[in-house]
């Protein structure tokens, strides 16, 4: 039997080899060419036309905005039911395959490791990758990092 997941993520319930999957999102036509358009108006993710001459063979998705929005999948699914406290940043990110308008991408969480921080007690490390997944189950990004989570017992787990 699978335990039912917390209502609310700390630190002690995230464990090496958690899975979690979160979505679908389909991408939207309009809300790429307004993304492009604000933050990467390279031509491909700018028109149907230019995509389609391009190497992707339509309209794409920038990587930023495929990065946006499995972003927001994670907050919806897990960061925001959770003690988060934010990140130092990524360990990579890479994009293997391009986000075409029409697709569906689901975001995939698995927790690589976890320890406690050192300086402080209250906190504790969460290594993770997140895979954005299409609907052909193809992995489309990854991003691995470690996140920070707010503790329910600071001193259970000293280092």
């Amino acid at each position: 039997m699978t335990a039912a997941p917390p209502a609310y993520w700390y630190w002690e319930d995230i464990n090496e080899g958690l899975v979690l999957e979160f979505g679908p999102k389909k991408v939207d036509r309009d809300e790429v060419i307004r993304f492009a358009t604000d933050f990467d108006p390279q031509p491909f993710h700018l028109s149907e036309e230019a995509g389609k001459a391009s190497l992707f063979g339509g309209l794409a998705a920038s990587g930023w905005h495929t990065a946006g929005m499995v972003m927001r999948l994670m907050c919806d699914g897990f960061l925001l039911k959770s003690s988060s406290l934010g990140s130092p940043g990524l360990d990579s990110l890479k994009w293997l395959r391009p986000v075409m308008v029409g697709d569906e991408i689901r975001a995939r969480m698995t927790v690589l490791g976890r320890r406690p921080m050192k300086s402080k007690p209250s906190v504790g490390l969460v290594q993770t990758r997140w895979e954005a997944v299409n609907q052909r189950d193809e992995v489309v990004m990854t991003i691995e990092n470690w996140a920070m989570f707010g503790r329910k017992e600071p001193a259970a787990e000293q280092a």
